[in-house]
Order: structure tokens, then sequence, then C-alpha cells
């Protein structure tokens, strides 16, 4: 849903949602963990959340009834796949009001996404960032152990708003992610970067973007001042990110690479679309159960994928 989707209209959408459609279809893939999009600019969020409404202040309220997170790890356990999710770091920018009421700044002089390149105007944005903790507690304590990791997308101004002694900072970010499951992995984007870097301390594994030069240098481990994560890189089968008709690569490269990654103990993430009944299209799922055939995963996630975080 757009930002220009009415509360009442996306929570339309979310009720048509298919859970037990998609996790069909994830679980006959054969893969061992699944992220799914908590929201991202539009302002739209499928799965309840009292604090953001309160701190955003836009009503009526821009979160779903329903918990799509919750009901689709019940539904992807049983089958051994564990249940991630993605977050962006900043208020979505296509709400001004929630940007305005929770203390939001773009760094990039220009604003966004027009900026990238142009000068950085970052901030450490002390009383966002604990709002944006507050938000991120309650879904974490919300699902507990039912969420296994969390992938925060836009740490573009880590010096500025994260490298601290004190709060709020990348251990207070971290935290507030795994208040509800003390074992959930985290990773902090810095965006798109070859070779992949960890990024922050607090890391267990790295977010790792790419966009199509596709880094041959892989290990287990990826350093920070001593501190090691798991080499992660996260790329997509389509025409961009969630987006395409089909697949842009072929079977045989998208085996290739997976199984070049996970020679090399390694992790890769590949994204697909999603369409609005929650369902994959079938030309991608039929490539990801290529890939889990090629890498000896049995349907249902019955191995898990070789490699998973952790």
């Amino acid at each position: 849903g757009g930002a220009d989707v009415s509360a009442e209209g996306w929570n339309r959408q979310i009720d048509a949602f298919d859970v037990p459609g998609l996790a069909a279809q994830v679980a006959s893939t054969g893969c061992g963990y699944f992220f799914l999009t908590l929201g991202q600019n539009s302002g739209h969020f499928l799965a309840p959340n009292a604090t953001y409404e309160r701190l955003a202040g836009v009503t009526p309220g821009m979160c779903s009834r329903r918990d799509i997170v919750a009901e689709l790890a019940d539904a992807l356990a049983p089958h051994g796949v564990r249940m991630m999710v993605y977050l962006p770091s900043g208020a979505p920018a296509a709400d001004p009001v929630a940007m305005k009421n929770l203390g939001w700044e773009w760094g990039f002089e220009g604003g966004w996404p027009q900026a990238w390149g142009t000068r950085r105007t970052g901030r450490r944005l002390a009383e966002f960032q604990v709002k944006w903790e507050a938000v991120i507690r309650e879904w974490s304590t919300r699902w507990g152990p039912k969420v296994h990791g969390w992938w925060i997308d836009g740490c573009y101004f880590a010096d500025e708003m994260y490298r601290h002694a004190d709060a709020p900072n990348f251990k207070s970010f971290a935290g507030a992610m795994r208040a509800g499951n003390p074992g959930s992995i985290v990773a902090f984007n810095p965006g798109v970067l070859t070779p992949i870097v960890c990024h922050s301390e607090e890391e267990d594994y790295t977010a790792g973007e790419i966009d199509r030069l596709f880094p041959a240098k892989i290990g287990p481990w990826v350093e920070r001042n001593g501190h090691k994560a798991q080499c992660h890189i996260l790329s997509y089968l389509g025409s961009s990110w969630c987006a395409g008709e089909r697949p842009a690569f072929s079977d045989e490269f998208a085996i290739a690479y997976t199984r070049h990654v996970a020679d090399h103990q390694g992790v890769i993430t590949w994204d697909v679309p999603i369409q609005k009944s929650g369902l994959v299209p079938q030309p991608f799922v039929d490539q990801l159960r290529a890939i889990g055939g090629a890498m000896g995963r049995a349907p249902n996630g019955a191995m898990g994928k070789s490699g998973s975080p952790r």
C-alpha cells in the first residue's frame, strides 16, 4: 500500500493477505529463514503498534489491526523456517506528520531520495532515536521468540546518530530489537557497499546489500575492531528490489552464486516481489525451489538453508 491508501483501505488489504499460501510457498523452497518488511516509507505497517501510533500522532492509525508477522511466524514454524523482519532506521518519508512528531530528519542536503551524493547534514537526533527504539521494543516484546532477527535499513548516518558511548547508540538500538528475544540477530545497513563490511560491533551478521556487483571474495566472518559478524549478502532476483514479473537471472547463475557463497561459509538472501495477495509470483517461487533443490534442501525447511545467520 502507498501513502495515499487510507487506514481502512490498508486494513482491507491486510485482511486479504494469504498467510497460509505464502507459508506454503516459502516452505516449498527449502529455505531456513524468511524476511518480511514491516513497513517502509508509506507510513503503513503490517502489525499493530500502539507506541508508534501514539508517538507519530497519525489519526486514524496506519498500523494494521491484524498481526501478519505473528501469524506468518506461527505458520512457518512447523516447517523449520525462522521469521526475520525488515525495518527502516528512520520515520516514513511519505508521512510528514509522523516525521515531524517523531523528530526525524533526512541527513543529506536536499531531502530524500534526491540527495544521494550531496552534502551530509545529519545530526544525532537523540529524541527521535529514543522514540524509534520504543516503537521497536513494543514489536519485539509482542513477538518474543517468534522473531529471530532484524535487518535495519538506512543506517547511513552512523557517526552522527549511533557511534556514541552513551545511549541512544548502536547498543541501545540493538537492545530494543532484542527486548522480546535476547537471541535475536541484528544487522545495520550502511548502504550498497562492495566488499561487504561490518557496520557495528553490535551486529551479528552483515546487512550485505549489493546491487549487481556480486563479490567473489566471501568469508565466514567480516571483522570490525576485532568483532566478528557472519558474512551475509542481500540481493534481488527480479529487475530491482521487490520488482519484476520473472527472475532476471537464469537458474544456473542463481544456483551457482548461492553455492559459491555457501561454499565459503557465507549466507545469501534473495529478494523477490510479493503481490497484494501476500503471494510471491510463481516464476520466482520456481527459481527459489531450483536453488533449494540444487543446494540439497528438502521442501518444508526440513534441513534449513545452508549457512543461515547465526
